[in-house]
């Protein structure tokens, strides 16, 4: 794990800490612009974008050093960013209210996407905790195909690199309507697609852990709870690590199946049973150890081969999101 660099974006500013190989501990290697609340942050091929509640930071230079980037935006409240994996200068960024805006030259520059917009003013998408109108807090590649995760409004997919988006067959776009039989829950918190197949979709939801082997055409509930994060194993993909609960933040805990969410076991070893008023709001694999980002701002490492867990950069706070650089 030599020269790698862990950047964390903070309720205050982002953090670079980086890995000592030998003892496998983590040190600060800088702040910055800790006078802004930041909700995400995604590599891209040489670049680093993170987003805050007004807006998008650009890093030319690994985290050396930030600049503005929000030609285009029209929604600054940004809560999720991704760079495509094999398409380096594309990215997208989802916002509240909901909205997606991608950029095809490494996020300086931004162009909304307006069938989203439609979207969310035919169906009504919203925020139970907020007057905005839903928001985008998720997204998954796969090549040409991308997917999005609505709160509270559904899964949408592109076909084109995110140039245009549309509700996923089995995702009514419909918040307040019942949910059909064969469709995905509506308060979608994000999406993973399989490593064998962009077909394969996964989406932790308010209703549960949704799988559709098609494409998001059909779906089927493999876990009844309250979840916003899963990891898919990229060597075994029946392999799938979930971090439910059974209402918002309420008897957090992290699960474990080994047969592709058919069944679950806690892995909780060297946590608390049940966390009574958090849970994970995101799962990060930075090469061999899983990384759980937890909705009360903690970060959790565990190797993926023992999955035994323990607290990583205890005395960072309001943690919200990470991503790695590895030299």
């Amino acid at each position: 794990m030599s020269n790698l660099l862990l950047v964390v974006a903070k309720a205050r500013g982002l953090s670079i800490f980086e890995c000592e190989p030998e003892t496998d501990a983590w040190q600060e290697d800088g702040e910055a612009l800790t006078g802004h609340h930041f909700t995400s942050v995604a590599r891209g091929d040489r670049y680093l974008l993170a987003g805050t509640t007004d807006g998008i930071f650009r890093s030319p230079d690994l985290g050396q050093t930030w600049r503005e980037a929000n030609a285009g935006l029209t929604h600054r409240l940004i809560r999720w960013l991704a760079c495509h994996p094999d398409h380096p200068e594309l990215a997208l960024a989802g916002t509240e209210p909901a909205a997606i805006f991608v950029s095809r030259d490494g996020g300086e520059t931004w162009q909304e996407c307006p069938q989203v917009v439609g979207l969310r003013e035919r169906y009504g998408w919203y925020l139970p905790y907020s007057p905005q109108a839903g928001c985008v807090r998720g997204f998954a590649f796969g090549d040409i195909r991308a997917y999005a995760a609505v709160e509270v409004g559904g899964l949408l997919h592109s076909d084109d690199r995110g140039g245009s988006w549309h509700l996923v067959r089995g995702s009514s776009g419909d918040p307040h309507a019942p949910i059909p039989e064969g469709f995905i829950h509506p308060d979608v918190h994000s999406v993973v697609i399989h490593p064998t197949s962009p077909d394969q979709v996964f989406a932790p939801t308010g209703g549960g852990l949704y799988y559709s082997s098609d494409a998001g055409t059909t779906w089927e509930l493999l876990y009844r709870c309250y979840c916003r994060a899963v990891w898919i194993d990229p060597v075994m993909p029946g392999h799938l690590i979930l971090g439910p609960a059974d209402s918002v933040d309420y008897n957090g805990r992290i699960e474990e199946s080994v047969d592709g969410g058919k069944t679950w076991r806690p892995i909780m070893t060297g946590l608390q049973a049940l966390w009574p008023e958090h849970m994970v709001e995101r799962f990060v694999q930075v090469e061999d150890k899983l990384l759980a980002v937890l909705s009360n701002g903690q970060l959790l490492a565990a190797s993926l081969e023992t999955l035994a867990w323990r607290p990583l950069m205890p005395t960072a706070q309001g943690i919200n999101a990470v991503t790695y650089v590895s030299g």
